[in-house]
């Protein structure tokens, strides 16, 4: 496996010397606070989650792995419906050599120093399991930088910060600064309207991976979805029980709390729970098959009596709009849920379509999200 990465490395090797001419070395910091010395523009990154490419896709839609030396495998599994898009129109990327994980122990050193990358590009969840292991240091010695990004752990504070990052090393500031650009006017649709209305607040529960295992329920505190929940103007009910970003609730706390309004986030994972009951929504999701897996999971013992229920205010949204800089499409997306009274004329799909037709790399396909109110 090594020789072979080492003769395809060999095979660039011209390429790269020409380009080493026109590098610049500059010191950027990194959303770890980390101050980082890097060649840019970077030529090879080795991407330490596979769905950071939808970093590089909103700043490189031509040609969003030219510069991806490796990845990790992550994004044919936790998302196969946008990689089987991004795959039939780039099917280079089923070439590029896969990586383990940082946090499982199952990164190979020898296999990244073979692909001679720039940069090594990690998510910032990874970072103690990344220096608890010494891959850092390990990475380092050979002359090989580590940099975080984060659009997962604290997404509405680190998402720009991060693109921000990848358009400074990329040379792509200027379409970075078009993206943030365009991220801020639809997220102020929502929060300059809630602050002029100051509406009373529904109840919401956040139902993260309803069905995934038989154990619920899975949800979000202060952060990630539960921050959208607040700034959509709703009252995440997990908001004062789960302490950080990722917990459980157990069943009494969900009945306790009657939420007024239930969002689980879905996704195809067939990869992981072959036929299980999470809600495939996605870009061309089967909409039929979605509709009759969220009505199932309002059967469950932790939704009994809840108003949500019975009001059909029980909806489903695509999973990886926690982990990718998207966000804003899903706070547009929970706020008209829950005021739809107040944002009459806000249309998320609208806004999902037009940022795949001015930034991604492929087609808008609509499948992202449901509810049962709507029959």
């Amino acid at each position: 496996m090594l020789n072979s990465l080492l003769n395809a490395v060999g095979g660039t090797a011209f390429a790269l010397a020409s380009s080493a001419v026109l590098a610049e070395e500059i010191t950027v910091t990194d959303v770890a606070g980390r101050e980082v010395t890097v060649d840019v523009p970077v030529e090879r990154m080795i991407l330490g989650e596979g769905r950071q490419i939808y970093l590089l896709g909103a700043l490189q839609p031509d040609a969003p792995f030219a510069h991806v030396a490796g990845w990790r495998a992550d994004f044919s599994q936790a998302d196969p419906d946008n990689y089987a898009r991004y795959a039939a129109k780039f099917p280079e990327l089923k070439d590029i050599p896969t990586f383990g994980g940082f946090k499982d122990g199952t990164f190979d050193v020898e296999q990244a120093a073979a692909l001679q990358p720039d940069v090594v590009l990690m998510n910032l969840e990874a970072r103690t399991a990344t220096e608890d292991a010494g891959y850092d240091d390990k990475l380092a010695e050979l002359g090989i930088p580590i940099v975080y990004v984060d659009f997962r752990e604290a997404p509405l504070a680190h998402t720009i910060p991060s693109m921000r990052l990848m358009g400074e090393l990329l040379g792509e500031e200027d379409d970075a600064e078009a993206f943030i650009d365009f991220a801020r006017e639809q997220m102020a649709r929502v929060t300059e309207t809630i602050a002029a209305a100051d509406p009373e607040r529904p109840r919401v529960f956040i139902d993260r991976a309803g069905g995934y295992s038989e154990e619920c329920c899975m949800s979000f505190g202060p952060g990630n979805f539960g921050e959208y929940v607040e700034i959509a103007g709703g009252t995440n009910i997990a908001g004062d029980i789960i302490p950080n970003t990722f917990g459980t609730l157990n069943p009494e706390q969900i009945i306790a709390a009657d939420p007024q309004q239930v969002v689980v986030t879905g996704g195809n994972w067939d990869a992981y729970v072959p036929g299980g009951a999470w809600v495939g929504v996605g870009p061309g999701a089967d909409m039929d098959a979605a509709r009759a897996k969220l009505q199932a999971l309002t059967e469950r013992t932790a939704m009994t009596g809840i108003e949500a229920v019975e009001s059909g205010n029980f909806h489903a949204i695509w999973h990886q709009f926690y982990n990718s800089p998207y966000y804003f499409v899903a706070v547009q997306r929970l706020a008209k849920w829950f005021h739809p009274e107040l944002f009459g004329d806000l249309d998320p799909e609208a806004t999902l379509q037009t940022l795949h037709e001015r930034f991604l790399p492929v087609d808008y396909a609509p499948g992202y999200w449901l509810s049962l109110k709507d029959r």
